[in-house]
């Protein structure tokens, strides 16, 4: 699994022109979930993910993880993430999982992240999405999870 995480002072998700999810303080997280990923992947990811120091303590250090701002995510399925450009100009998608086994996995997430204690928001798998965003920072992180 790939996720870009972006510190945001707000963001929220449109489908149809109707808001599906929408946060303030806390993280867009984007997820791309490849053919070979498993639950192996959710645990790592949404550890990382709920404990990453990346939001400013009383020194203006970045220290603190959204569980001690009290932050939310809102968290949107990325197939893109998983684009292979090696040939042409057209980029192939081959890596990223089937919607058979990435919605369950995405189901998954989203219940680690709200078991973990964070409030969690989303948009709908498969669904063409319009993202918004305040990224705060600017503050941008990739983690792989097969680059533990």
């Amino acid at each position: 699994m790939k996720v870009v995480i972006q510190r945001v002072t707000e963001s929220d998700v449109a489908i149809e022109g109707k808001v599906n999810g929408k946060i303030e303080k806390g993280f867009l997280v984007l997820l791309g979930i490849g053919h070979e990923d498993s639950e192996t992947d959710i645990e790592y990811l949404a550890n990382k993910i709920v404990n990453l120091r990346v939001f400013k303590d009383e020194q203006d250090k970045m220290n603190l993880s959204i569980k001690d701002v009290n932050g939310s995510i809102l968290l949107i399925s990325q197939f893109t993430l998983y684009a292979d450009t090696s040939e042409g100009n057209r980029p192939s998608f081959t890596n990223s999982a089937k919607p058979d086994v990435a919605i369950p996995l995405y189901d998954k997430f989203i219940n680690a992240l709200q078991t973990k204690g964070v409030h969690t928001e989303t948009g709908v798998f498969g669904a063409y999405m319009k993202v918004n965003l305040v990224n705060d920072g600017p503050v941008t992180i990739i983690i792989d999870s097969k680059n533990k």
